[in-house]
């Protein structure tokens, strides 16, 4: 496997070649959910999981739902429900093997995101599931997450990937094709044809998305 050159191996070299950051992106951390934080957390329709394998094996996931889809129980613990996805149950086992998470939090439209770090485990706790089953099926499980620090991101990765502007976005003859791409990752390339594979994807997201709602 190819190796980079010219590295960065201390902490120290690496602050060299950056300014200080400024004396409110050193202060604005905070170790728990703060109001700000919750109103944010309750307007989120999306959040990427960060975990890691107790073998080192990194996962970023992402979760979607209904504002306020992730709950806050309080100023340390919020919750996230395991809604209908591939069942590889990627960031489930590392979370059970190594209980470390880094969540970021989007809300449509704004370019600021909310990133919280902190502890997490798997719960199948009855009260829990339960207080999801307004909106969605009841979940198998849900993430528990122990806040040990949260903040806001600034905008301009967003605004840099011109995200929520839609004059900005690729045509649908210059997006990706998904089917091609999962054909090729798959090794099934003359058993299926693109067409084929993205209409089973749609099928799926239907069904899938439809056993999410409450019964």
């Amino acid at each position: 496997m190819a190796s980079f050159e010219h590295t960065i191996t201390e902490a120290a070299h690496l602050r060299n070649h950056y300014r200080d950051p400024s004396q409110l992106v050193q202060n604005k951390s905070t170790d728990h959910l703060d109001v700000g934080c919750c109103e944010f957390i309750g307007r989120s329709t999306f959040v990427l999981i960060g975990t890691s394998s107790a073998a080192g094996d990194e996962d970023v996931s992402p979760k979607g739902g209904h504002p306020g889809f992730v709950k806050v129980l309080d100023d340390q613990r919020l919750v996230i429900p395991d809604l209908n996805g591939n069942n590889r149950l990627d960031s489930l086992q590392n979370i059970v093997e190594n209980g470390r998470v880094g969540l970021l939090f989007l809300v449509p439209g704004l370019g600021e995101m909310l990133r919280v770090n902190g502890s997490a485990c798997v719960t199948v706790d009855p009260e829990i599931l339960d207080s999801f089953t307004a909106e969605y099926r009841r979940p198998t499980s849900a993430i528990g997450v122990t806040v040990n620090e949260a903040y806001i991101h600034c905008a301009k990765a967003i605004r840099r990937g011109v995200l929520w502007n839609p004059d900005e976005w690729p045509t649908e003859a210059s997006r990706p094709q998904v089917g091609e791409i999962l054909i090729e990752h798959a090794g099934i390339g003359g058993h299926i044809t693109a067409n084929e594979m993205s209409a089973g994807l749609e099928e799926s997201y239907r069904n899938d998305l439809d056993a999410d709602r409450p019964t």
